[in-house]
């Protein structure tokens, strides 16, 4: 079903406080997909945002670029048990982006170039805590880890932070995204472990 890179290691750190349970550090950045990479040209990339009443927000990469640009650096955790500490990356905050949308709807929905869904609470994309990125460690994001631009949300799994997003649709029903219909935990916080329901 899966695409996965192989190969990847790490150590488990018991004593650090930052290391949710039952995760290992990295210090690589490890690739790991549900399918093949989508080839996306900047030139045709574009992004939209649907509130539940069908306001609709869009942007297209230049009109991305002309937002306020956020540079922020988070840890990520991987449903995988890999976590890797001090990432910094560009963006712009769903905050932003937001704006002057009805957040109201308790759900919303992530979908992709190449197919993938996924499913999150609206809380967990507002007061700071989420992103579109599209330079990761100073450079360009990588076609591999959702280049031009993915949606960063680094304190749930990183299933949750979709890849190669186009589209964020807040809903007032609740749906599964790709990875929840196989099992993977609705909310997903590493903090409590939440990685299959």
């Amino acid at each position: 079903m899966g695409i996965f890179s192989p190969g990847f290691t790490g150590r488990r750190r018991d004593a650090n406080p930052l290391l949710p349970p039952g995760q290992y550090e990295v210090s690589n950045f490890p690739v790991l997909s549900a399918g093949p990479t989508p080839n996306i040209n900047t030139d045709n990339w574009a992004l939209s945002l649907r509130a539940a009443n069908g306001d609709l927000k869009a942007w297209n990469w230049q009109t991305l670029l002309e937002q306020p640009i956020e540079q922020f650096t988070v840890d990520l955790h991987c449903v995988t048990r890999w976590s890797q500490f001090g990432m910094g990356w560009r963006g712009v905050s769903l905050d932003h982006l937001l704006e002057g949308i009805d957040t109201s709807a308790e759900f919303a929905m992530a979908s992709c170039y190449g197919g993938y869904t996924t499913n999150v609470r609206t809380s967990d994309l507002v007061g700071g805590k989420a992103w579109i990125a599209f330079e990761f460690d100073g450079k360009p994001l990588a076609p591999d880890h959702g280049g031009p631009a993915r949606l960063l949300i680094p304190h749930l799994y990183l299933w949750k932070s979709a890849k190669w997003v186009n589209n964020i649709t807040l809903m007032d029903h609740h749906e599964f995204g790709f990875w929840e219909t196989y099992g993977y935990h609705d909310l997903g916080d590493p903090w409590k472990e939440e990685r299959y329901s």
